[in-house]
């Protein structure tokens, strides 16, 4: 029975990562049907729910390489795909075969951008990354796709390709790894709940429920996460 329970405890980080993975195929088809806010507002929700999987995974002490390859590979899905296929489909395809090239640069880089970052040594990573990380760079191409009525296309495509290169640089950037979760992780639950709301009010009839349920279950998340820092610190 016992062994049942850690078995059932140690596949919860990994029901996470399948979760964001599964909101990069879903941002694809989204995109790929020309509903491109939602492809978007997928990519951000595959965001909180890679910023969750870790975390679950060391607070259940369920860390595993299983864990880890499968983290790679959903994000190289949801943070690099996905998000080539948007602007692909928003712009680049203008270009024609010229579109697909450019964007295809975007998950090569950011998986050979995950694959130097899988073989770092891990107290190195703690400290700052190197080269900007295809998670962050996913986002910000997402972002851009919400806004994409305001931003000029020229824009867009700087953006797209210094992030493309900026991820396999060898720049080093500061890690908040080390960071306490509710002192930063609130205001990041706060700032995405208030995005998503404000732009998804206007087409919510056509996917309701994804942004009811990830929201909430971040900020449940965050909050847990507070709580039981209070307890500590009170039994400390």
């Amino acid at each position: 029975m016992k062994s049942l329970r850690q078995r059932v405890l140690k596949s919860i980080p990994n029901m996470f990562t399948l979760g964001n993975l599964y909101c990069g195929f879903l941002s694809i088809s989204f995109a790929a049907a020309g509903s491109y806010k939602n492809a978007a507002i997928l990519i951000l929700i595959g965001m909180m729910l890679d910023s969750m999987d870790g975390r679950l995974a060391r607070m259940l002490d369920a860390d595993s390489t299983l864990g880890k390859e499968l983290d790679s590979l959903a994000d190289i899905v949801t943070f690099g795909v996905a998000p080539s296929f948007l602007v692909y489909y928003t712009y680049f395809y203008q270009f024609d075969l010229w579109g697909i090239i450019v964007a295809g640069l975007f998950p090569l880089f950011g998986a050979y951008r995950l694959a130097r970052f899988n073989i770092t040594p891990s107290k190195v990573s703690m400290d700052y990354f190197v080269g900007v990380p295809i998670t962050a760079a996913g986002g910000i191409l997402a972002i851009l796709t919400l806004f994409g009525d305001l931003i000029p296309n020229i824009v867009t495509t700087v953006v797209f390709m210094s992030l493309a290169f900026l991820m396999v640089s060898r720049i080093k950037l500061p890690s908040f790894k080390s960071v306490p979760l509710p002192k930063y992780g609130t205001i990041v639950t706060l700032f995405l709940g208030a995005l998503l709301y404000v732009i998804y009010r206007g087409t919510y009839k056509e996917f309701p429920y994804l942004i009811y349920i990830a929201v909430p279950l971040y900020i449940a998340f965050v909050a847990y996460r507070f709580v039981k820092k209070k307890s500590k610190k009170k039994s400390g």
